[in-house]
């Protein structure tokens, strides 16, 4: 189980990073739409639990794999 640190991380770094991605790829998919709006926050309502629950899965691992670099790089 995640303790709650990490929890608030991932939410509020899988919100800035799903609200960024979504909306550059979506400007770039339909650009200035009357709809456009709409159109990102459907995309990141999927977005968004995706991207809490791939950091609560992968940040453990990464925090491993960057400790292994860095002691390797020195």
């Amino acid at each position: 189980m995640t303790n709650l640190p990490n929890l608030i991380f991932s939410l509020i770094m899988g919100c800035l990073m799903s609200l960024s991605i979504t909306l550059a790829t979506t400007f770039v998919r339909v650009g200035v739409a009357d709809n456009f709006f709409v159109l990102w926050l459907e995309v990141w309502l999927v977005a968004y639990p995706v991207a809490v629950i791939c950091i609560l899965f992968y940040r453990p691992f990464v925090s491993k794999l960057t400790a292994t670099l860095i002691e390797k790089i020195k």
